[in-house]
C-alpha cells in the first residue's frame, strides 16, 4: 500500500482476472500529420502492463486523447494501440468502440494475457474537460454514467495509472472506483512515491526551478510550495522570470511586453508583485538576458527595455542558478529558461540540466517540454524522476487532494473493510 492508505499491484491477485485499466496516453500530435511526435507517455505504462500480461490478466485499456478545447489533437487510438504493441513487443487489440456492444463482446472473448485498447474516451461527453467544467458531479454520480454502468460488470479490478490526469474528476477516471475494487498502478505508485519526497519532506535545500511559456498552473503552485515552506528557493526563468522583472518595474520592451498581451499574461503581473513582496527573499530572477538581434546578443537586466525579443537567460544568472543548484539537496525543474529549439538560444537550458545531472542532487523534472529537452541532451535517464504530470503535478506539489487519489483511498476502505 502507499502510506497506508491506497492499495497497489502488490495487494491483488490478476491472474485469470479482467482488469480495466486507466491510462494517460495524451501525446503531442504533429499538427498536419496527425502523428504521436512522443511516445513518452506510452512508455510510461509499459511496466504496469507487462506485470499484468505476466500474471495472467485480460488488460482492457481505457484512455483519452486531446481536449475538446484542441480539436487538432483529437485522433482515434488505433495508432496508440501500434506504437503500444512495439512496445511490448506482442500484439495489442484496438477496437474503435467505448462501452457499445461491440466493445462489450471484444472484452469478453479477450484471453488471458490479451491486450485490447478502447476508443479514445473524450468521444464520450460526459468525460470531457467541458462537461466536467459545466456540471459537478460526485464520484458516485460519475458511477452512474454509461461509460461505467456499460464495462464495470465485465470487470473484476479497476487500476488507475493515469497521474498526468488526476486531477480531472471524470467518470473514467473516478466513477469505476466507485463499484470495483480499485488500485494505483505502478507509473502512479512512483509518481506519488517521488512527489511525495518533495511536497512532504524535501531534503533541505530544496530549489524549484520554474521556466517556459506556459505558466498558468506555475502560478498556481508558487505560493503554495513558497508559503508552506516547500521551497527554500524559486529560481524563475522564461515567461515567469520576464513577469518578475516586470512586477519589479523593468519595462521589458516592445516585443516582450507584446507577447504578455497577446497571451493574456498580463494579470500575471499583480500575481507576481504580491510573490515578490511577500516572499521577495526566497524568489531570483533573471540578472541578464539573451536576446534575439539577428542572433545571439546577451545583455544585463539594468539595460532594459529591449526592441529585441528575450529568449534565453544570459550567462551570468546561469551561474548564479547552477550554483544554488550545487548547494541543494532536492530541486523540481519545470519549464526551460529559454527557446531551446533554437541552437543559438539552447545553452541556458542545456546548461543547467546538465548542473541537476551532475550535482548528483535528489531531482525530478516535470512538463512536456522539460522532458523534451531532456531528450536532445539524452539525460531523461540521468534525473532521479521524470513525471508524466502537468497539471495534476503542480498541483499536488500545491498540497491539494487529487480527485484520483482520494477516489483510490475511498476505494481502499471499502476493500480492506469487506476483506475484514
Amino acid at each position: 500500500m502507499i502510506d497506508g492508505e491506497i492499495l497497489t499491484m502488490d495487494d491483488f491477485d490478476f491472474h485469470g482476472k479482467t482488469v480495466l485499466l486507466r491510462v494517460d496516453f495524451n501525446s503531442a500530435l504533429d499538427p498536419k500529420t496527425k502523428k504521436i511526435l512522443d511516445d513518452f507517455r506510452i512508455r510510461a505504462h509499459e511496466k504496469t502492463i507487462k506485470e499484468l500480461l505476466e500474471k495472467g490478466a485480460k488488460v482492457v485499456i481505457l484512455a483519452h486523447q486531446g481536449d475538446p478545447l484542441f480539436l487538432d489533437q483529437f485522433i482515434p487510438l488505433e495508432q496508440h494501440a501500434r506504437i503500444l504493441s512495439g512496445i511490448l513487443g506482442r500484439e495489442v487489440k484496438y477496437i474503435d468502440d467505448i462501452f457499445g456492444p461491440a466493445a462489450r463482446e471484444a472484452i469478453r472473448k479477450l484471453g488471458e494475457g490479451e491486450v485490447l485498447v478502447l476508443e479514445n474516451t473524450r468521444y464520450f461527453s460526459e468525460d470531457t474537460r467541458l462537461f466536467e467544467d459545466t456540471i459537478t458531479r460526485s464520484p458516485e454520480e460519475q458511477a452512474q454514467t454509461l461509460l461505467v454502468q456499460k464495462l464495470y460488470p465485465l470487470a473484476d479490478v479497476f487500476i488507475n495509472d493515469a497521474f498526468a490526469a488526476a486531477h480531472k474528476s471524470q467518470p473514467s477516471l473516478v466513477g469505476f472506483a466507485e463499484v470495483l475494487p480499485a488500485v494505483a498502478g505502478r507509473a502512479l505508485e512512483a509518481e506519488l512515491r517521488a512527489l511525495s519526497k518533495i511536497r512532504d519532506n524535501p531534503e533541505r535545500p530544496c530549489v524549484f526551478f520554474l521556466g517556459g511559456s506556459k505558466i498558468s498552473d506555475r502560478y498556481v503552485m508558487m505560493e503554495p510550495v513558497l508559503k508552506r515552506g516547500v521551497a527554500d528557493k524559486l529560481l524563475t526563468s522564461g515567461i515567469i522570470g520576464l513577469l518578475m522583472l516586470k512586477a519589479s518595474g523593468y519595462s521589458l520592451g516592445d516585443p516582450t511586453e507584446s507577447l504578455i498581451k497577446e497571451m493574456h499574461y498580463e494579470k500575471y503581473v499583480s500575481a507576481s508583485k504580491h510573490l515578490l513582496d511577500t516572499y521577495g527573499d526566497k524568489i531570483e530572477f533573471p540578472t541578464d538576458l539573451a536576446v534575439d538581434k539577428n542572433g545571439r546578443m546577451e545583455i544585463e537586466t539594468s539595460s532594459l527595455p529591449t526592441d529585441s525579443p528575450v529568449m534565453d537567460i544570459g550567462k551570468k544568472t546561469v551561474e548564479k542558478y547552477s550554483e544554488m543548484i550545487k548547494k541543494a539537496k532536492t530541486v523540481f525543474f519545470s519549464g526551460p529558461p529559454g527557446m531551446f529549439e533554437r541552437e543559438e538560444f539552447a545553452s541556458g537550458t542545456e546548461r543547467l540540466l546538465k548542473v541537476i545531472v551532475e550535482s548528483g542532487v535528489f531531482s525530478v523534472v516535470g512538463g512536456g517540454h522539460s522532458v523534451t529537452a531532456l531528450e536532445k541532451y539524452s539525460l531523461r535517464d540521468k534525473v532521479s524522476y521524470v513525471s508524466t504530470g502537468g497539471g495534476a503535478l503542480v498541483r499536488y506539489l500545491s498540497g491539494e487532494e487529487l480527485p484520483v487519489v482520494t477516489a483510490l483511498k475511498k476505494a481502499a476502505k471499502r476493500y480492506l473493510s469487506r476483506s475484514s
